[in-house]
């Protein structure tokens, strides 16, 4: 689908076979685009466009370069986090003179966002370098939410794991299994946060670079790029934070575990040294050899009940002065 944004355009769709794009379109977005719509754009944009598999690759060279005057960057975005299956898909940038093209076989939230802010304010997409750095702030701010929603997460899962109680850190299985899957999700959401921040700040860098954004027309463009790269060098070094306390989290966790763990074998353990000695007395007692004197007194099934009695007593008596149960 190919859609055009600008003075004039709010978001018209352009059929395959059209002879022209409008003049006054500034921002051409190809939503998983056919070979006709891409075909409709190389001929009257006079750019290349980037296929799926050529975004794909990961070396810079690949995604970041110029060519006939025109800049293609590509970068990751974040998706799929309102279905809990976070992932970054890749959006081709193709700015040539005072146009952008953008390339992308998925629809991630914040291009939604700025597309209904670009049918509503069209001074959005006045031009196709501030085309570029407003979709960029919004999915740099896209990253920033995902982050603070992840370290309000963060909070709770500490709650429950540093309890002040010691009853309330014991974790039934159920809820450390659900405690282990929540961290494990936030750690993979950071990953892929991380990954797109790191692509978009190549992609920044990059255009700070360039000689259209050092054209002195260009000044407001140019502070708002170096706006951006401190924002999404902050977001990864956030990040990279959250990631390290989440790992603090998970050792923590692990550490209730075998917390846990030791004093059940320390009850099996004292149980076992506390009901040893009278087993051991009815065993003896309880052999039925022909020759064995004690079956001949008078008192000694009750002597032998009390015997029992005292050497387990004695050893839960000797292991609670001790502290040890």
């Amino acid at each position: 689908m190919l859609r055009v944004y600008g003075p004039g355009c709010d978001g018209s769709v352009i059929d395959a076979h059209a002879q022209r794009i409008p003049d006054e379109a500034t921002w051409i977005d190809l939503e998983e685009p056919t070979r006709e719509e891409e075909a409709l754009v190389e001929r009257c944009i006079s750019v290349d466009v980037p296929t799926q598999a050529e975004m794909a690759e990961i070396e810079p060279s690949s995604r970041l370069y110029e060519q006939n005057g025109a800049l293609y960057m590509t970068v990751s975005a974040l998706r799929g986090v309102d279905e809990r299956h976070p992932t970054t898909t890749p959006i081709g940038f193709v700015l040539a003179s005072n146009r952008l093209v953008t390339i992308r076989y998925a629809t991630p939230k914040p291009v939604r966002n700025f597309e209904s802010h670009a049918r509503r304010d069209p001074d959005l997409v006045r031009d196709g370098p501030t085309a570029l750095v407003r979709l960029l702030d919004t999915i740099i701010d896209r990253l920033a939410d995902e982050i603070e929603h992840v370290s309000e997460r963060m909070e709770e899962l500490s709650q429950q794991i540093f309890q002040e109680q010691q009853d309330q850190r014991r974790i039934p299985a159920e809820r450390l299994t659900k405690l282990l899957t929540s961290i494990g999700r936030n750690q993979t959401l950071l990953t892929k946060i991380r990954y797109s921040a790191v692509s978009t700040l190549r992609m920044l860098s990059f255009f700070a670079g360039s000689n259209l954004v050092h054209d002195e027309k260009q000044k407001e463009v140019r502070h708002h790029v170096a706006s951006l790269t401190t924002d999404v060098t902050s977001l990864g070094e956030h990040a990279t934070f959250l990631s390290d306390s989440l790992t603090f989290l998970l050792d923590a966790s692990l550490g209730l575990i075998s917390i846990e763990q030791n004093a059940a074998m320390k009850l099996f353990s004292w149980a076992a040294v506390v009901f040893l000695p009278p087993t051991l007395i009815a065993g003896i007692f309880g052999m039925n050899f022909h020759h064995m004197p004690e079956l001949n007194w008078r008192f000694g099934y009750p002597i032998s009940l009390v015997l029992m009695l005292v050497s387990a007593v004695g050893p839960y008596l000797y292991f609670k002065k001790r502290g040890w149960i």
